[in-house]
């Protein structure tokens, strides 16, 4: 299977599903009100002789996305020593409740490194092997031969062939991207319904391959990560939220970061509103939502700051060993849901700004909600930005999503923040 025919197949396998990169793949517009004013600089730790933050630049980036359409977001900046938190706009459209820079959100696929480095450290108690068969430790759930094939790190960096399983629970998105033979009905249909990992697994696992495991490109998948989740209670001997919780949650000294309970979001949030590229117009608020549907790899709530902390804790080293987080940030073509291709590791993928640096982290939606972070290799500048529209972009005729204002103002904020230059090079995250 070349690439052009890789690509084609996993458009038609539903390109843009929730928990992947999806960055700049959205829907419809809303109208903008007046943004919040809420913004703060604070000191982390020794400051630099380098360039800090920008507050001015950075509040009117944050603005721009704002006024561009996108109700609400809110991001933290770190950089040379300096903490910068803002947010603008609306949490809730009806109210006119302001966004603020602490709310709590749901992440979709930020989470996926959190599993990632979860297993990486039951390699390092020798537990698991990256190279070994999953069948060696789950031979019930994957079996045969997909099973002796298919390796725990295939399963990390989406090469293991694996097909998407959100097809078959969303059955009325399956024509995608024909708007006019889809409708939003099994979103409101699941918004309470719970599913179980191994009900998602068995449902990617009998549709059909799309591809060789190990072959590349790989073809990202949110099943890879259900059966790591597996993995992960065989090894441990407790649930992979629970381990996850005490290894890697709590190692980082998060405080906000925590895998949902029930439907509703404990703490002081946004609404999410969810597009889906016109077809739900207006965007319809998803904050409420039983998020078994993405289990362990998407369903992670957590806030800008801890994201920040998390990841920069990881790439210093003390989530997991050196040796692992080199692991991680092994790189291969992998083509995400939104059809693009991106270089993804164990869980991280890598952003190269020219000019710029070399920035690590993740990007991911769920139903209403998008969240990104980017930090740079040498750790000194790094963006955590939270948004509460996702799929924004109408799509023409032939089912291409067209560009949007939020995807300009977007780009522009996140090479504010992580350049400090409103004139470095574009950063497009995928």
């Amino acid at each position: 299977m070349d690439d052009d025919e890789r690509t084609n197949g996993v458009k038609m396998q539903l390109m843009a599903w929730a928990g992947a990169a999806v960055l700049g793949v959205g829907a419809g517009t809303v109208t903008a009100v007046p943004a919040s004013g809420q913004t703060a600089v604070v000191p982390a730790g020794a400051t630099s002789s380098a360039a800090g933050v920008e507050p001015a630049r950075l509040k009117s980036a944050l603005d721009d996305v704002h006024r561009a359409g996108m109700p609400g977001l809110f991001a933290e900046v770190r950089a040379d020593g300096q903490v910068w938190r803002g947010a603008s706009g609306v949490a809730d459209l009806k109210t006119g409740r302001p966004v603020a820079p602490g709310m709590l959100h749901r992440v979709g696929s930020l989470a996926k490194t959190f599993v990632a480095a979860a297993v990486l450290q039951q390699v390092e108690k020798g537990r698991v092997e990256l190279d070994a068969p999953i069948g060696r430790y789950l031979p019930r759930l994957v079996p045969g031969e997909r099973g002796k094939k298919i390796t725990v790190r295939m399963l990390l960096n989406h090469t293991s062939g694996i097909s998407e399983y959100l097809g078959v629970a969303f059955p009325s998105l399956q024509k995608f991207p024909s708007l006019p033979d889809m409708s939003p009905k099994s979103l409101d249909d699941n918004r309470f319904r719970r599913f179980t990992p191994r009900e998602l697994i068995e449902m990617g696992l009998k549709v059909p391959a799309v591809g060789t495991p190990g072959a590349a490109p790989g073809v990202y998948a949110n099943t890879n990560y259900l059966i790591l989740g597996e993995l992960l209670e065989k090894v441990t001997g407790t649930t992979a939220e629970n381990y996850i919780t005490r290894n890697v949650i709590e190692r980082a000294g998060l405080r906000h970061t925590m895998f949902p309970t029930g439907p509703r979001i404990k703490g002081p949030h946004s609404r999410m509103y969810e597009a889906f590229f016109g077809l739900i117009d207006p965007p319809r608020d998803y904050s409420v939502y039983d998020m078994s549907w993405t289990g362990v790899g998407a369903s992670l709530v957590s806030t800008v700051e801890d994201l920040n902390r998390f990841f920069g804790q990881l790439l210093a080293g003390r989530i997991v060993k050196p040796s692992s987080l080199a692991q991680m940030q092994r790189t291969g073509p992998v083509i995400s849901q939104s059809g693009q291709k991106i270089s993804y590791g164990l869980g991280l993928h890598v952003l190269e700004i020219p000019g710029c640096g070399t920035f690590w982290g993740n990007d991911g939606t769920v139903w209403g909600a998008q969240t990104e972070t980017w930090i740079r290799a040498d750790g000194r500048r790094g963006i955590s930005v939270a948004m509460n529209l996702v799929r924004w972009n109408k799509m023409d005729s032939s089912g291409t999503p067209q560009r949007h204002p939020i995807d300009d103002a977007l780009s522009a904020l996140k090479r504010q923040a992580l350049c400090g230059d409103a004139d470095a090079p574009a950063a497009n995250a995928s």
